[in-house]
């Protein structure tokens, strides 16, 4: 294997890992904000206090809300620290590196008071228990490494479109000054000491 591609390999590893640590304060900040969801104990069973909750929605929302930022902030932050000929391994590390900080805040935001929790339910005794949060709408994990690959995408398409363009335009206009200034000034001399010889 030659250098590009452990250079590609080290690269999308690095990114990889530096997205995933960023999981567990995620997840953290998702439990302080996650609304609590309340259960009773009955015939052996935990069932939802209040059947017309929103509060499930409302969790898995702000589960979204705070992957979703942090998966657009990555995706911004990635394109500023890479250099040219980095997008395949930094692509790659946005999605492997931001589906493991997915994963890693469900896992930490469900974590806190799950303790208590189970100590509670044991003790429930038809009173009503709070659960740690928790997701219901499983697919909202892809939000982070979508919108980090996404926003990366975006960024490298508007940018590079515009780069040609900007070059393009000085490119075009030196050679017309040059050209219009210096060539033909040469040019005429020729013709009219041609001019001069012919009978």
């Amino acid at each position: 294997m030659g250098r590009p591609g452990v250079r590609g390999l080290r690269i999308w590893a690095v990114t990889t890992v530096l997205l995933a640590v960023l999981g567990p304060p995620a997840g953290l900040l998702w439990a302080a904000i996650a609304p609590p969801v309340r259960y009773l104990m009955l015939d052996g069973h935990l069932v939802l206090a209040d059947p017309e909750t929103q509060a499930l929605i409302a969790g898995d929302g702000r589960y979204a809300l705070v992957t979703g930022a942090a998966g657009v902030l990555c995706g911004v932050l990635a394109y500023l620290a890479g250099g040219r000929d980095n997008d395949v391994p930094l692509l790659l590390g946005l999605g492997t590196g931001g589906t493991a900080a997915a994963l890693l805040a469900w896992w930490t935001g469900h974590r806190v008071g799950q303790g208590g929790f189970e100590e509670a339910v044991r003790a429930a005794a038809g009173r009503a228990v709070e659960s740690p949060a928790d997701l219901h709408a499983v697919g909202v994990v892809v939000s982070w490494p979508l919108l980090a690959v996404a926003v990366y995408g975006v960024l490298e398409a508007v940018l590079a479109r515009l780069a040609p363009r900007d070059r393009g335009q000085d490119g075009a206009g030196e050679p017309d000054e040059v050209g219009g200034g210096q060539l033909d000034l040469q040019a005429a001399p020729p013709r009219g000491d041609q001019d001069r010889v012919e009978p």
